[in-house]
């Protein structure tokens, strides 16, 4: 193979078949959006950096693409999500006083993929609530990501919850946690009781019911009795009870057989201000697609809202999909006749794919079934059963 043609690593092109699976996909999810009353908005693919990334965390300026302008000789970034954007649009541009449902769809490029079968580059859709901070509209947005997984034919998929809030509200009973939060949320995140067990080690003026409290959250996983369970082992303050009575409205709310709470499945420290969560596949060894509340990020762009939402990459939904079968296909002779175009012009009005040969075209049409074809039989263009 000539080395010339090969593409970096990570990034693959996307064959007809498939192509065309994704775009039938993406019509029909933002037809969906578009029945919850959420509106469309596009951003630009690159953006001064300091607008891209206001109110972004680490994570995120590292899958940051960078290059330089070469009209203002500013630093632009390739975005890597469109959430943030999508924020400045209703903060900056919109400026509306009430709720704003919108949606989005359009690729993202990462610096390196976040696991060994990801790809860099995404086709990202997602749906954000601005402008309520009720669990209601957390609720809204499940129930818009429940029904989209089952139009994609995923019906079976795990719906776990976490509350980034909650913790939140645990580590700030000890300024020495907050100080060190990024570490203690990695050690939530694996489970690490052990390292947790040994945070006083580590951080002597660290208090012991810090380290009791995050070593329940670290336990604090399983079927929606983890609740109750949380209720008498993390501390009895109005934040913590707030966020578990959260938890318990949504879960009730939905009525979701598949729903399982992961009280230390915790996303960057200061990035999700209330509920997270994610859906898991049967047939996908990671989060499909993830959301959560983010109330403190508009901030950045001048104008405090409440935020909630979720994002995916549809070249992996449309991976999970169902590999639809051919289309049904009619193939017409190459020539300039009238009433073999106007044949042609009113087939395609009906909804039919009409291929017209070129001269001496022998071409292949994996994506199609040309199982017709249009003929002349006396002195009239018809439509007829293809011979083998």
């Amino acid at each position: 193979m000539n080395g010339h043609w090969l593409l970096p690593e990570h990034l693959a092109d996307v064959l007809p078949a498939e192509a065309r699976r994704i775009e039938a996909l993406r019509r029909k999810v933002l037809d969906l959006f578009r029945g919850y009353g959420f509106e469309l908005v596009s951003a630009p693919m690159v953006e001064y950096l300091d607008s891209l990334l206001a109110g972004a965390g680490e994570d995120l300026r590292l899958r940051t693409f960078k290059l330089v302008d070469q009209i203002s000789g500013r630093t632009m970034g390739l975005r890597a999500d469109i959430t943030p954007q999508v924020t400045r649009i209703d903060a900056h541009l919109l400026n509306r006083p009430g709720v704003t449902r919108l949606c989005y769809s359009g690729p993202v490029l990462h610096t390196r993929p976040n696991g060994l079968l990801a790809s860099r580059e995404l086709l990202q859709v997602g749906a954000e609530i601005y402008g309520y901070a009720g669990y209601q509209a957390d609720l809204e947005i499940l129930r818009l990501a429940t029904e989209m997984l089952n139009q994609a034919g995923i019906q079976d998929a795990q719906l776990v919850l976490c509350h980034d809030g909650l913790i939140r509200h645990v580590l700030e009973l000890d300024p020495v946690a907050v100080r060190n939060a990024d570490e203690i949320i990695g050690l939530l995140r694996e489970k690490d009781l052990p390292g947790i067990a040994t945070l006083r080690t580590h951080f002597s003026e660290i208090s012991e019911s810090t380290v009791e409290a995050l070593y329940a959250l670290a336990q604090l996983n399983g079927g929606v009795d983890v609740l109750e369970k949380a209720h008498e082992r993390l501390p009895d303050t109005p934040g913590v009870r707030q966020s578990l009575e959260t938890l318990k409205n949504l879960i009730n709310g939905l009525g979701h057989a598949c729903v399982s709470i992961d009280l230390a499945d915790a996303g960057q420290y200061g990035y999700h201000s209330g509920v997270t969560f994610s859906f898991y596949a049967p047939r996908w060894h990671d989060a499909l697609l993830r959301g959560g509340r983010y109330d403190n990020i508009s901030q950045a762009y001048g104008r405090a809202r409440s935020a909630t939402g979720f994002s995916l990459d549809l070249r992996r939904l449309a991976s999970l999909t169902r590999k639809p079968e051919s289309v049904r296909a009619i193939v017409a002779p190459a020539g300039h006749d009238e009433i073999l175009l106007d044949q042609i012009v009113r087939l395609r009005a009906q909804g039919e794919i009409v291929i017209q040969l070129l001269p001496g075209e022998d071409a292949e049409h994996s994506e199609f079934n040309v199982d017709r074809e249009i003929v002349q039989m006396n002195g009239q263009w018809v439509v007829q059963p293809l011979m083998d």
